[in-house]
């Protein structure tokens, strides 16, 4: 029973400082993902200015993500603006992930293609101009190697989801009882008197 409380006191700890202080980031993104990064900045997409909702924008051109632009109330309560900021937070988190990882498969497929074109002694172009490609079979071995070299960033990224949207899911049930409890105290003043 001793030995299970420092492992559970790893899981938990993240998810802890999550849910504390407003400054906490939860599992922010590793420096090692940093060297080739794509541009941050998600589509131009605005919706409209007297939007009371929650607008979903066009594909990312980077990330294959679809952005969301989070409407902000006027009379949002602290923790209805935390859930909203650790939304937006992971929202980010998740277009940078996804359009840095396509980035680096895109340019590690080009580089398999160009080998293994070369170890054939063929040409990056046919003779009628068109781009040469290589065969079903071939292409499962770079997509098998990329899984493979992948494996330990992807298993860290679907951790980090999990965590994430635990948090997120966390909140979302807390703001839910806080907007029952403002609407259930009024009327308890009115029977009341």
């Amino acid at each position: 029973m001793a030995a299970l409380r420092p492992r559970r006191r790893a899981l938990v700890s993240p998810l802890c400082r999550a849910f504390s202080g407003p400054g906490c980031q939860l599992a922010p993104e590793r420096a090692g993902e940093r060297r080739d990064t794509a541009p941050s900045r998600v589509s131009g997409f605005c919706p409209p200015r007297k939007s009371c909702h929650d607008w979903i924008g066009p594909p990312d051109k980077h990330s294959n993500l679809r952005p969301v632009h989070f409407y902000v109330p006027e009379n949002e309560s602290p923790l209805e603006q935390k859930l909203r900021k650790l939304r937006q937070e992971t929202q980010e988190w998740n277009q940078q992930f996804w359009a840095n990882q396509n980035l680096t498969f895109c340019r590690e497929k080009e580089e398999f293609i160009r080998s293994r074109l070369k170890a054939k002694g063929l040409e990056l172009r046919t003779g009628s101009g068109q781009k040469a490609t290589l065969d079903a079979e071939e292409m499962a071995d770079f997509y098998k190697e990329f899984l493979s070299k992948n494996f330990q960033k992807h298993l860290c990224y679907n951790r980090d989801w999990y965590k994430r949207n635990f948090a997120i899911t966390f909140f979302m049930g807390k703001v839910a009882l806080e907007r029952v409890w403002h609407k259930l105290r009024p009327k308890q003043r009115k029977t009341s008197t």
